[in-house]
């Protein structure tokens, strides 16, 4: 069995979500699934990506299509993914389009390389990596090599960063290259010429044998001036030929120059500029000069300006020959137009003569007329002029600021190179472009400048300009970088130009491609040099070259662009594996530990994240040096005492982290990259201190740095990679790092030294450490000691170090034998957490103490025990496991076998019930104090919150603080089970059992395993609750099954029967002992309404609610006998034909509805359609608690009750019907409603003996679902129904419709005994047909609901009142007309119950109509937008003068209820599938998208419900219920129709 699942990231597709700029990392052997999210649900989507298919090669331009996978294969489109096995290394971009659109978002994701080192091959984790910088000028001769690297093997670094090893320009930088392709000569010795294939067996030797990984640099931004091949392809520059827009700054550049001969032949001295720049009157004499002698001189501004006469004489010559502007070119606009001289000769610019023609139009063809359109073109060409002049003097301006800050920093300022005097070797500012020729005057240099044979040579200078957009090329046109000397150049490297394409400069990307082939042939990786001002386009296709040699090309770079969003463009594009971060950037020791803690782990006591989980945007794993070889030396910035506490805290990140060569010997200055011409010291385990080109374990901190790197690649090897920083003093930090699986710590203590402790007064005393767990050794204690060994003296042929520090240092001791250490006590923080108080007694500036760290002994046990159990759940619980010697016996069990006992009933006690559910049974939900409660008692409530708190591991959130600080919720939850008996008790001794462990382990990991116990319980018991479910559900979609959930929250058992008993002859009805009692009673699943108002009591069971959520919740799901028992319970309370609404267990029953029994008919026949033999339900014999109407509650058994069978009540129901029910609610008054007017309380409900239509109410109630009762005497609406609906209600003639045509249906199959009703009218006796009066609907239906586009329709009583047509009335014959004609989405039920009522065109012209304006993004909107009552917001505190909301009053008259919505989607699909596929599928798509939201809203709702309705436009409504069964029921209903 593997101990790790395969890894699986989910990356959900959002329409238009351009992710360029986010990171997203992944390692090699994950698995990456595409998902579509709600925007895209139901569109055909394609996703392209770049990665290769298997047995393919990569080509970044080649994108290939992805296969969706539905493991469903039906219903909606949240499990459909497509996927990649990410097996290479590399960048890959993907991109999405769905339609027309070929791409509408993308991105990129970055795949981690794979290295590997040693005989063995084994692989290197990139945690792993400690590295060391060596300038490879300073190696010596190539057979030298070995014995200088040694000191990287013996120090215990893994990895070495050359510098470029090819040959070098004049300057002698290591980063100015003067042969890409050659390897430098000085490595050679004489009579010896080494090659490339000698560098590549040295660097697999360091590999093999020891373990040493090797990289070097590339530099593709820039070349040696003095590079051969530079001379003989000087295109491949930015010159004065190609790039014509450099001829302004060429000149000012020269001009410089001659300023610093000038300086330098002490020709300024007449105006106090000596070649000596000392001081501020200086500097102000070089502005002097450059703005009295230099700027006037060369007139830059004449580059950008037209020559005014010769523009204005050939404007004159078109007026004069009558000629006209190109109205294509100018659209007819005025305005005139300067066309910048591509040549940038001076007043070469140009007039668009079209736009002049368009602009200075003459008013006559007289010569007066020309002559004055002319002057006006004269004067605006001066202004032009003058304009350009203006910017000009703002970019000299700019660049005398450049040049005087260029002169302070290199000859004033203290950390300054002082260079001294003005010379031709040391100008005044570096030059910006190559001059190869002799020194002449500027008049004559200024002539070359025209002479394309040697302008060509003038090459531009690289450098960096700071604050730049590291995305534009600043040598490109558009730039004045180099106008405005804002270039920090690099005067020994040109710039190359490269162009978009191979083609635009084929010798120079053909020389570098070869350059970048024989690196990667040799070096596992690359460091991109000046990564930021890199062209990204050459730095993909070099890399990419780079990567068919080496596919696991390890990529560092360092980034200067200040954006964390920008560095992900460079990362994303370029596959950077690493970038590089640096110590030195803090300044102090706080801001140090702060970037151990933001570059990599996660914090101590992290939660266990599933294998399958979103993919989360990364930061770019780090590669944190103490020092770079472009730092200034931190001796000097700081002391030579802070070398080894410094260290330590990088050594301690979990990233790679290493060093630069000399840091560790002590170096006091800088080692530069371009003047250090020594060699670097080789190892000698027996050199002598006072060899100065020798080193050894006794030099410098070498020793301590070796301890620290074995421990840094212990710790990322051994997984330790969770991180906690503890600032413990101004200047001591504490890093740990924890193991997740075995619960091992190692605990470093810092103590910095930024200031000289022989200079800076430290504080004496440190602080105390309280480490929780036992010490089980000190790992290393070291410090920085003075030894008295005499004081640096610079040697002249090695880099040597300061003789006078070392380290001294123990490793792997005890406690005891501590020399920091004064006092180390054993302190109980409670029964579970021991603590060790540590006294420090010689933690001196300059000291670092680590100690290994374990749980208490007894802690250790019982952490391995849990997890050990936990392996039920995930093999990734084995690392660290031991079996438990004493485990209880409820324990034994897997805990799915014990589950498997409970029912869908216990599920809901389980998993779900509210507050007030909870609270019947004499408790509540669990309630953390200063916070809140959570949403359920059972497993759910924590499982909603932990989904936030998990992913983001927020361990300070107050359910993880309630947990550290006792075990209330611990207890809370096993013990509710165990309280409860039977399967339940049994769970909850499980968890208990669990628990006694997890009450013993330290406060800290508590929240962890408490979350993996509840997570490994939550999703057992979900597959046993969906394995008792129907096969729609067990094969359904992640969708479908927390849809199917909702029928496990609503669907429960309570203290109290909340049905009436049920027949005492009906089999397999649950029964119970009262806990009260200790008699025999049924128990039988009853429906919530909704969460958390209807839940519990008399206001938990509705006869509405009930039957129209029972067929998605019960039915759909599988709950057959459940659903059976519901159907028969309310059976036995029919009374004057009618179903109650209010269930009240029958007793305190209010038939106040005239919709419910028609709801309970269909579900009767939705139970004999969907249930196997469901038509037995027909012969289950009925208890009536009211034998007559005006009976009194009688209970099974008891003399008056009677049993018939549910045909018969079926039968009845209709009858009454038919003869017509009137009568007046029991009880009539305040008592049972204290809003209502008394002739609400007569209830009429009867059938239309011409049309055949139900009809009832009257303009005082509500009989309907829309049963807003107004209470507001401000407003006067208390008493007056907002919506009384009275009439024929459309859905109420669909659902007696869909009853008819079924009673006929059964009839005919001799499954229901009852043909016609007997009623008496007019004092006969009368026989009516079930088939008559289902005819009578059918011929009537469209006659008197349908609303047609013909004005003059005959059969339209009341076309005053038509404001749509199209559609189908809301009501027919209400006592408010106009009523009838609100367009409403009740018309949608009778569809889909009774399709046959509607014409196929009709229906859905008017599904889409009511898509139009009442379709919201969860709900339907009540009432058209469109009507003068509308309003979406429901607000029933609101008491105010309004009539239309007060108190509510719009309940129903705009919100946006989401149980319609369900009707709505279903009869649009079967519809749509009359009219054709091509409508079909667009319809299935409207549905999937409209879905879709709802499937968001599931998953991130803490109810795991949907609610109730939302305000307009998807709003929340606060006084919604948060989960409603209806609303969830209609919403599965359509994925059961799909």
């Amino acid at each position: 069995m593997s101990l790790q699942a395969k890894q699986v990231r989910v990356l959900v597709l959002r329409d238009m979500e351009q992710l360029g700029r986010t990171l997203f990392r992944l390692d090699q052997g994950f698995e990456l699934q595409f998902r579509l999210g709600p925007t895209l649900q139901g569109k055909h989507v394609r996703v392209q990506t770049n990665y290769p298919a298997p047995g393919e090669h990569f080509d970044r331009h080649t994108f290939r299509a992805l296969d969706w996978h539905n493991p469903t294969g039906r219903e909606d489109d949240c499990d459909k993914f497509c996927s990649l096995d990410l097996q290479i290394a590399g960048s890959y971009q993907y991109n999405f389009g769905h339609g027309r659109e070929e791409k509408s978002g993308g991105g990129y994701v970055v795949v981690d390389p794979v290295l590997r080192a040693g005989a063995d091959d084994h692989h290197v984790h990139l945690d792993c990596i400690t590295i060391q910088t060596y300038l490879s000028k300073c190696l010596g001769h190539l057979d030298d090599w070995p014995d200088r690297l040694r000191v990287a093997k013996e120090s215990g670094y893994n990895m070495i960063h050359f510098t470029p090893l090819q040959t070098l320009g004049k300057s002698r930088s290591c980063y100015s290259l003067a042969d890409q392709l050659s390897l430098n000569p000085e490595f050679s010795p004489p009579g010896k010429n080494y090659t490339w294939t000698d560098v590549g067996e040295l660097v697999q030797k360091l590999k093999k044998e020891w373990n040493m990984i090797c990289i070097t640099d590339v530099v593709y931004n820039h070349t040696a001036a003095n590079s051969p091949w530079i001379k003989e392809h000087p295109e491949c520059g930015h010159n004065l030929v190609n790039s014509p827009h450099l001829r302004p700054a060429w000149v000012l550049d020269q001009a410089i120059w001659h300023m610093t001969c000038n300086m330098a032949d002490a020709k300024y001295a007449a105006n106090g500029l000596p070649a000596q720049v000392q001081n501020e009157g200086h500097l102000n004499a070089i502005r002097d000069v450059l703005w009295g002698q230099i700027f006037p001189k060369i007139k830059l501004w004449e580059f950008f300006q037209v020559r005014i006469e010769s523009a204005v004489e050939e404007f004159r010559d078109l007026l004069a020959d009558g000629e006209k502007p190109d109205q294509k070119k100018t659209g007819g606009k005025q305005g005139l137009k300067i066309i910048q001289d591509p040549k940038f000769i001076r007043f070469g610019n140009e007039v668009d003569m079209d736009s002049a023609l368009e602009t200075f139009v003459p008013h006559s063809h007289s010569t007066q007329a020309i002559l004055e359109a002319c002057n006006r073109l004269w004067g605006r060409l001066e202004e032009i002029n003058k304009e350009q002049y203006q910017q000009m003097i703002h970019h000299q301006e700019k660049a005398a600021d450049c040049i005087v800050g260029n002169v302070v920093y290199e000859r004033l300022a203290d950390h300054g190179p002082k260079l001294g005097p003005v010379t031709r070797k040391d100008p005044i500012v570096p030059r910006y472009f190559t001059f190869p020729f002799e020194e002449k005057s500027l008049e004559d240099d200024l002539k070359m400048m025209d002479q394309p044979d040697k302008a060509c040579h003038f090459l531009a200078h690289n450098g960096w300009v700071m604050g730049d957009d590291p995305l534009r090329n600043f040598a490109e046109p558009g730039s004045n970088v180099y106008i405005r000397r804002e270039l920090i150049c690099w005067g020994d490297s040109v710039k190359l130009r490269y162009g978009d394409k191979p083609d635009d400069c084929p010798y120079l990307w053909a020389h570098m491609r070869k350059y970048t082939e024989i690196t990667a042939k040799h070096f596992a990786g690359v460091r991109l040099d000046n990564c930021h001002s890199t062209p990204l386009h050459v730095a993909e296709y070099m890399l990419d070259v780079a990567r068919v040699a080496m596919p696991s090309l390890y990529v560092v770079a360092e980034l200067f662009t200040g954006s964390e969003d920008l560095d992900n463009v460079f990362v994303n594009k370029l596959g950077i594996t690493s970038l590089i971060r640096e110590a030195m950037s803090a300044g102090d020791s706080h801001e140090e530990g702060r970037l151990v803690y933001r570059y990599g782990g996660e914090p101590v006591g992290a939660f266990v994240q599933p294998s399958l989980r979103p993919l989360v945007p990364s930061i770019a794993h780090a590669m944190f040096l103490d020092v770079t070889h472009d730092n200034e030396c931190p001796i000097q910035l700081r002391s030579a005492y802070d070398s080894l506490p410094s260290s330590a805290i990088v050594s301690m990140a979990c990233c790679c982290s290493g060093s630069t060569r000399g840091y560790d010997e002590m170096v006091p200055h800088q080692i530069s990259v371009v003047k250090e011409e020594r060699f670097y010291p080789k190892w000698n385990p027996d050199a002598k201190a006072s060899s100065p080109g020798e080193v050894n374990l006794k030099t410098g901190i070498i020793a301590g740095k070796l301890a620290l790197n074995k421990m840094h690649q212990d710790l990322a090897s051994k997984g330790f990679n969770q991180v906690y920083v503890d600032q413990v003093d101004e200047d001591v930090v504490a890093v740990t790092r924890h193991c997740p699986s075995t619960h091992q710590s190692v605990v470093a203590v810092c103590r910095t030294a930024f200031h000289n402790p022989k200079h800076h007064q430290y504080r004496k005393e440190v602080p105390p450490m309280f480490i929780p767990g036992k010490i089980n050794e000190v790992v290393l204690e070291a410090r920085v000691i003075d030894k008295q060994a005499g004081t640096y003296k610079k040697c002249e042929k090695y880099i040597n170090g300061m003789p006078e520090y070392t380290v001294e240092i123990k490793e792997h001791i005890q406690l005891k034998d501590s020399g920091v250490v004064k006092h180390a006590g054993v302190t109980s923080k409670g029964s579970s957490e021991f603590v060790q108080e540590i006294v420090f007694e010689r933690l001196t500036p300059g000291s670092v103490i680590a100690f290994r760290v374990s749980l208490d002994p007894r802690a250790q046990e019982l952490v391995g025990v849990i997890r050990h159990h936990l392996i039920q759940f995930s093999p990734k619980y084995k690392l660290g496991s031991l079996p438990d010697q004493h485990t209880p016996t409820i324990l034994e069990t897997p805990l799915a076998q014990i589950m498997s006992k409970l029912t869908l009933a216990d599920m809901n006690m389980l998993l779900f019930r509210c507050d007030s559910e909870e609270q019947e049974e004499g408790g509540g939900c669990y309630n953390i104090p200063s916070w809140t409660s959570f949403k359920y008692g059972g497993l759910q409530g924590l499982m909603s919150v932990m989904a936030d708190i998990r992913p983001k591991n927020d361990l300070g959130h107050p359910v993880c603080d309630n947990l550290r600080q006792g075990d209330w919720m611990i207890n809370y939850v096993s013990n509710r089970l165990v309280s409860r008996g039977g399967a339940l008790g049994e769970v909850g001794k499980w968890l208990k059992g669990m628990f006694h462990y997890l009450k013993h382990i330290p406060r800290y990991l508590i929240p962890c395993y408490f979350d993996a116990i509840l997570v490994g319980a939550y999703t057992t018991a979900l597959d046993i609750t969906f394995n008792k479910m129907s096969s729609f559900v067990q094969n359904g979609s992640t969708f479908v099954k927390l849809l199917a959930l909702g029928s496990v929250q609503m669907c429960g058992v309570g203290s109290f029967p909340a049905l009436p008993p049920l027949s005492l002859a009906l089999p397999d009805v649950p029964y119970r002992l009262n806990k009260d009692t200790g008699k025999k009673e049924q128990c039988c699943v009853s429906l919530a309404a909704g969460l958390p108002h209807f839940s519990s009591g008399i206001f938990r069971c509705w006869g509405r609610d009930t039957f129209i959520a029972l067929r998605g919740l019960m039915l759909v799901t599988g709950r057959h006998l459940e659903a059976r028992n519901i159907i028969l319970a309310f059976a036995g309370t029919l009374r004057h034909g009618l179903i109650p609404n209010l269930l009240g267990e029958g007793i305190g029953a209010r038939y106040n509805c005239r919709d419910a029994v028609w709801w309970w008919l269909q579900c009767i026949q939705d139970y004999c359609t969907l249930v196997p033999e469901g038509t037995a339900i027909l012969h289950c014999p009925v208890v009536r608690m009211y034998p007559h109407d005006d009976s009194e509650p009688h209970a099974p058994g008891t003399p008056f009750s009677f049993t018939q069978p549910l045909c018969d009540v079926i039968h009845e129901a209709m009858t009454r019907h038919m003869q017509g029910i009137d009568f007046r609610e029991r009880n009539a008054g305040p008592n049972i409603d204290m809003h209502m007017k008394d002739e609400g309380f007569n209830v009429v409900a009867k059938v239309n003996r011409y049309t055949g239509f139900v009809y009832g109410g009257n303009r005082f109630n509500c009989g309907t679902w829309m049963d807003k009762m107004g209470e507001s005497d401000r407003a006067r609406n208390k008493g007056t129904p907002a919506t009384p609906r009275d009439g024929s209600a459309v859905e109420m003639v669909g659902l007696s419709k869909s009853a008819l045509r079924w009673l006929v249906e059964l009839h005919k199959k001799g499954l229901f005994p009852h043909s016609s009703m007997k009623i008496h009218r007019d004092g006969k006796e009368l026989k009516v047909s079930y088939e008559d009066w289902n005819h009578k609907i059918q011929v009537n239906f469209e006659k008197n609901f349908y609303v047609s586009h013909d004005e003059k329709d005959p059969d339209e009583k009341h076309p005053d009142l038509v404001h749509k047509r199209g559609i189908y009335k809301d009501s027919h014959e209400a006592s408010s007309p106009w009523c009838d004609y609100q367009l409403r989405p009740n018309f949608c039920i009778a569809m889909v119950v009774a399709p046959e009522l509607f014409t196929v065109e009709r229906a859905w012209k008017a599904l889409e109509v009511a898509e139009k304006k009442l379709l919201g993004p969860l709900g339907t909107k009540t009432l058209d937008p469109d009507d003068m009552v509308y309003c979406g917001v429901y607000d029933n505190a609101l008491d105010n003068d309004n009539y239309n909301v007060a108190r509510g009053f719009n309940y129903h008259q705009g919100p946006e209820w989401l149980w319609p919505i369900g009707y709505f989607l279903r009869a649009k699909l079967y519809f749509a599938k009359k009219l054709g596929k091509e409508t079909y599928d667009q319809t299935v798509y409207l549905v999937k998208s409209i879905l879709s939201q709802h499937y968001v809203h599931l998953e991130r709702s803490s109810w795991k419900g949907l609610p109730e309705l939302t305000n307009e436009n998807g709003q929340n409504c606060p006084f919604s219920c948060e989960s409603q069964a209806w609303s969830i029921s209609t919403v599965l209903e359509v994925l059961h129709d799909m």
